[in-house]
């Protein structure tokens, strides 16, 4: 028998960046959360302890900070590109980078009427995320960049059924024709080279994808989560061409009428148990076959 070191990487996870922009009088906040992994030829450090190759997770994320200023962050996945391409192209031993990087949203605060313009309020639990790998082989660099949100709570009080299904001796779901549907989606998409050209719009194109996913969720007649998925993911990828395919992970957040007649009280689906567990997990992956599978870039 034979045992051998499979596979390997590193880094530093969840650098807390908050980035001021202050060269006018209303500033700008991007708040981060930054996660760095590093491929390259670091077995030594595992076998022997040989540090020799490896580039400490300190200096990791001291570039992490240096580049929010250096670099800026025009856009959180090209501040993710620019990173992974910097570990990739000038510390030697590392031939595979990865950064992975969630951004908070901040709505500017309401004085008189005005949005002020150094004061903000946290808004929600969405968050937008962004991830850049870059790898050389075979002669050539390979860059991948993700993007999506996750936490996307979304709700909607009508248009929704689930009948038809499958039963057998242990079901009792019963079938309805109108329920509440809800979900706090995660959706992650992959952008095919066109993207990666200079000029291209991340944030448009992040904003036209978020649209599009709201837009069926809320439009469409949903005769199973399953079905609004991939409508979602369908239309996401026809506004966006340049989007290779996109990954849809959604869980089935229950609302069950409450029993009021026990009190002697109608209920018209107007009130509900919201309930948090057991949940349905639906999954969805929607491609475009215009562009070649590329699964290394989920890894």
């Amino acid at each position: 028998m034979s045992i051998v070191l499979a596979d390997h990487r590193y880094g530093k996870a969840e650098n807390r960046v908050v980035r001021f922009r202050r060269d006018t009088a209303r500033h700008e906040i991007v708040d981060l959360n930054v996660t760095t992994t590093l491929r390259g030829d670091f077995a030594d450090a595992y076998l022997s302890g040989d540090q020799s190759k490896v580039l400490p997770t300190d200096t990791q994320k001291n570039t992490v900070y240096a580049y929010a200023k250096e670099k800026g962050v025009a856009t959180v996945e090209g501040y993710a590109l620019d990173l992974a391409r910097h570990f990739v192209d000038d510390v030697e031993p590392v031939s595979g980078a990865r950064v992975d990087v969630e951004a908070y949203p901040w709505t500017r605060a309401q004085v008189g009427g005005n949005e002020h313009d150094h004061t903000w309020i946290r808004s929600g639990a969405e968050v937008r995320t962004a991830a850049a790998t870059v790898s050389d082989g075979d002669g050539r660099q390979v860059v991948h960049v993700l993007a999506g949100l996750k936490d996307l709570t979304l709700l909607k009080s009508t248009g929704s059924q689930f009948k038809g299904f499958l039963t057998d001796a242990y079901t009792t779901l019963p079938e309805t024709d109108d329920r509440v549907m809800a979900t706090s989606l995660v959706a992650t998409w992959r952008y095919g080279a066109a993207a990666l050209a200079d000029g291209f719009d991340f944030d448009a194109a992040y904003a036209t994808i978020r649209e599009a996913l709201i837009e069926q969720f809320a439009t469409l007649h949903s005769l199973a989560l399953q079905q609004t998925l991939w409508h979602m993911g369908r239309s996401a990828l026809e506004r966006v061409p340049e989007a290779a395919e996109i990954r849809l992970l959604a869980p089935n957040k229950h609302h069950f009428d409450y029993d009021l007649a026990r009190f002697g009280t109608d209920n018209h689906g107007e009130v509900f148990h919201a309930a948090d567990r057991p949940y349905g997990l639906i999954q969805a992956v929607v491609a475009n076959d215009v562009f070649p599978a590329a699964p290394e870039a989920w890894a």
